[in-house]
């Protein structure tokens, strides 16, 4: 699950891209309103963690300018300032939850779980198809009942098209949910580990629809 962090203070930045990073979410991370709207516009993230007082501008505004603009990512806000009016200000400004400094990286994480499941239409925190169970809180997967270990890039390919039954997700949205805005990715990456997710799992759970993507075979029940 790629999430981007914009927040300007480096100790603090550095604890929630690894706190994040251990929980299995992929972060990214901007220090300014004006690398947020690039990253933004460059890329697609599952959610966004925003702090409001930021060195060139105001999360708020930005936030502002972003649902303007369309936007519909999810929006976490989490800042110093947890008054009941900043809190009012904020959600009515388009985001979806706001949490107060200082935080727990645990609460974070399981905010940023809730946030992206109701995005995505989930109500149950597990995933479910056929015989094979997701629980993003654990990074753990079980197919009839015997657990499958899973590296994390597997998992969160797993997780991409559990979270969109039906729908075929192409090489290069998954190259998204994998990997950073800026990083380099060799050309069959997503191949070999869609390989590997299909050796662990066993037959039947992952389709290749030839030239376009991948999604999940059949039907969930």
């Amino acid at each position: 699950m790629r999430v981007l962090v914009v927040e300007d203070d480096e100790l603090l930045l550095n604890g929630l891209q690894v706190g994040l990073g251990l929980s299995g979410f992929r972060v990214e991370t901007v220090t300014c309103c004006a690398d947020a709207a690039a990253a933004l516009r460059a890329s697609a993230f599952e959610a966004v963690v925003l702090d409001l007082m930021l060195p060139d501008g105001s999360g708020l505004d930005l936030l502002l300018q972003l649902r303007a603009g369309g936007l519909q990512t999810p929006v976490l806000l989490l800042t110093a300032r947890d008054s009941v009016t900043d809190r009012i200000a904020g959600l009515d400004a388009g985001a979806d939850d706001y949490l107060g400094k200082p935080f727990d990286l645990d609460e974070v994480a399981a905010r940023l779980r809730a946030l992206t499941r109701r995005a995505a239409g989930h109500a149950s925190a597990t995933l479910v198809w056929q015989d094979v169970v997701v629980d993003p809180a654990s990074m753990s997967v079980v197919r009839a009942g015997t657990p499958i270990r899973l590296s994390r890039r597997e998992f969160s390919i797993l997780h991409a098209l559990m979270e969109r039954p039906g729908h075929i997700l192409s090489k290069a949205q998954l190259e998204e949910r994998l990997y950073g805005w800026q990083e380099d990715v060799e050309s069959n990456t997503i191949e070999v580990h869609v390989h590997n997710v299909r050796a662990k799992l066993g037959p039947g759970v992952i389709e290749t629809v030839r030239g376009v993507g991948y999604r999940l075979t059949g039907s969930g029940t």
